[in-house]
């Protein structure tokens, strides 16, 4: 053949490809079978083979190749992907609607488009010249993280866009997920290998989109539904929401088959109950409905706020409930010696988990609710909340059952236990001799928001503390390479990585160490307060419990436990050998004027999901200007600032009539007080 008859014949191959890839993927409507599809694909690689200069990077044997990244690029996006509001009930919705026309000053009745919103990972795709060129992750909605190599990899995804007519860069927006028939295959072939299996599809999408190797993402079921433009450039799309999904559609990409233009909000109500009522059946998981004024036009017209469209927003489906037995009331030891009392459960799948425990929280709550071994129980849990018991089901207890016992002495030590009539809790009196509080006490130094020692995972501390190589928070810093390699899954390469990673967290800071060490009732708040208000740990330690508390939101309480936390020989002592460990912090200076600082005096509070920073950085920031940051609101309160998803805590403002500003405001804010953000 000649060299134009190849191309023609190459062409002509991931042309009818292309096609099947189409109709299988997009339309759910294959014209071939699987053993043809597979001759087609066999002859266009035998072709390219045989004409490796005549390979083009779209063509359908190009998905899979690429090398393992050592790790991902960032991306800016062009065009911000914002989040959307929620509404939780159909009096939200109505708000929405009047909004809408309250801004627009008009009473006609709006077209809404109706999808459902997949429960996965929001993606950004770059499509130049109708060949795609980039994927994104949504990230913090101004950068994300390039994932171009794996996104390339998903079926699909067309790699050069169908038809013509596309404008010359357009950006696609859509959400990557995994099918409940994919995610239960993937979870048998793991459990079949021996390998760790993944809690729900969401997590398996998410994992399988972050691999630095495109070949173990070519390998998971994944799927991609478009439903949005972001940037668009040197050409137009229509100006209807409904008909930029159809457009999609034709051009090969795929869109949710169950997305509806709807006119008026009671339609929308409508559309949402008729979602609900089938949710179970669909193929994939949901998790609300999302609902979009349909005309582009208008949207323009009614703009963003600082995190979301005022054109759009979610509707969230209620916590899930199911109901199960309660095989036993088993008590657990914390860190702080608190005797919790769980619920072992017959697994149950509720809100994207199976659910085999739950807490019961205290003696009183098991009280309250009456429950008892064999009782049937209803379980909550909605999105990443832990898993509750809500009710038991009386007409279904079984006879002869007898309501459960606090235990009298520790279930791992064996260590009285005692309860004072102050607390509802009750606790082991075993201290560092327990093991249980041990092993709690290193995972709360190691967390993020503590020490951040990365790599010292639950297990890793469960065989420290077992084979007594660690006793107390300070033996941390005395493993060497050697002794790890002995454990269980430890290898040379992680066993230097944990040696690098405690030496990396010995430079902290004052308010961490402080929060690390676990004294009762000293959360990170409470720990940043401290810090700044005696400067140094000697001062703090030398402190009174009268001297404590004139310290912000340190009470008597509070007071109490940290001078009896100081005044213990061990803690000491524990202290005395992470600092001879090299444990260090920069030095802090006391303001000599903090009455001078325009917010002194002033309780600001966060809430919310901030894009610009992350909320310690805000909390910083306020604190530089004098302000204190608390974690609740209250009368008190001078000022919230309200991030994407808050929740109770602006509530709670707009009901007391506290000021409110959104993330923009904020940043003006700041910039007008001489706040340079990094």
């Amino acid at each position: 053949m000649s060299i134009e008859e190849v191309s023609q014949q190459l062409e002509a191959l991931r042309t009818t490809i292309n096609q099947h890839n189409y109709r299988y993927y997009v339309l759910d409507d294959p014209a071939v079978s699987d053993s043809e599809y597979d001759r087609l694909m066999q002859a266009l690689k035998a072709l390219e083979s045989q004409h490796p200069e005549m390979v083009s990077p779209d063509s359908p044997t190009q998905r899979v190749g690429a090398q393992p990244v050592a790790k991902f690029g960032q991306i800016r996006h062009e065009v911000p992907m914002l989040s959307l509001d929620n509404a939780f009930s159909q009096d939200d919705l109505q708000d929405f609607d009047r909004r809408i026309h309250d801004r627009l000053k008009s009473d006609v009745t709006i077209e809404y488009a109706c999808e459902p919103k997949l429960d996965g990972i929001a993606v950004s795709l770059l499509y130049e010249d109708g060949v795609l060129v980039r994927g994104a992750t949504r990230g913090d909605g101004q950068t994300g993280e390039d994932i171009t190599l794996n996104v390339r990899t998903i079926p699909s995804i067309p790699l050069k866009l169908l038809g013509a007519g596309w404008p010359a860069r357009l950006e696609v927006r859509g959400e990557i997920y995994m099918p409940r028939a994919g995610f239960s295959a993937l979870n048998e072939r793991a459990m079949k290998a021996g390998e760790k299996t993944f809690v729900n599809p969401r997590n398996a999408a998410a994992g399988s989109l972050r691999q630095l190797d495109p070949r173990i993402t070519a390998n998971r079921p994944l799927e991609m539904c478009c439903y949005s433009a972001g940037l668009v450039e040197g050409g137009t799309l229509p100006d209807k929401h409904g008909e930029v999904l159809t457009q999609f559609q034709d051009w090969g990409l795929k869109i949710n088959p169950e997305m509806r233009i709807v006119t008026g909000i009671q339609a929308c109500a409508d559309y949402y109950e008729n979602l609900a009522a089938k949710r179970g059946s669909l193929s994939y998981d949901i998790d609300g409905i999302v609902f979009k004024v349909n005309d582009l036009k208008l949207q323009q017209q009614l703009g963003f706020v600082a995190r979301a469209p005022r054109w759009a927003i979610a509707r969230k489906f209620p916590a899930q409930e199911e109901m199960t037995v309660l095989k036993s009331i088993e008590f657990q030891v914390g860190r702080t010696g608190a005797i919790t009392p769980v619920a072992r459960l017959e697994p149950v799948f509720v809100g994207g988990v199976t659910v085999s425990n739950a807490t019961l929280h205290n003696m009183d709550e098991v009280e309250r609710l009456d429950a008892r071994a064999g009782d049937t129980v209803i379980i909550r849990r909605a999105g990443d909340v832990i898993p509750q018991v809500v009710k038991v089901v009386l007409e279904k207890r079984p006879e002869g059952t007898l309501p459960p016992l606090l235990p009298e002495s520790c279930p791992v030590c064996g260590s009285d236990i005692e309860r004072s009539e102050e607390e509802t809790v009750a606790r082991c009196t075993g201290g560092l001799y327990c093991s249980a509080q041990r092993k709690e006490a290193i995972r709360h130094f190691a967390s993020r928001k503590a020490m951040d020692v990365d790599g010292l995972g639950e297990k890793l501390i469960d065989q420290l503390v077992d084979k007594e190589l660690v006793s107390t928070i300070a033996d941390l810093f005395r493993l060497t390479e050697e002794q790890l390699i002995r454990l269980e899954r430890m290898g040379a390469k992680s066993a230097a990585n944990l040696v690098a990673a405690l030496k990396t967290s010995k430079t902290t800071t004052l308010a961490r160490f402080i929060y690390s060490l676990g004294i009762r009732e000293v959360g990170e708040a409470t720990a940043a307060t401290l810090a700044s208000h005696f400067c140094t740990l000697e001062a703090l330690e030398a402190a009174s419990v009268e001297e404590l508390q004139t310290a912000d939101d340190v009470g008597p309480i509070v007071a109490q436990h940290i001078a009896l936390f100081f005044r213990q020989a061990h803690n000491r002592e524990v202290i005395e050998a992470l600092l001879a460990q090299g444990l260090n912090w920069p030095g802090i200076e006391k303001p000599e004027q903090l009455d001078a600082l325009p917010l002194a005096g002033q309780t600001w509070v966060l809430t919310g999901t901030l894009t610009a920073m992350t909320r310690d950085e805000g909390k910083a920031y306020l604190q530089s200007l004098g302000a204190k940051v608390a974690g609740s609101v209250s009368a008190k309160t001078a000022q919230v600032v309200a991030g994407e998803k808050a929740g109770s805590k602006l509530t709670k403002a707009q009901s007391l009539g506290v000021s409110v500003m959104d993330e923009e405001a904020f940043m003006a804010f700041l910039q007008d007080h001489g706040i340079v953000m990094s």
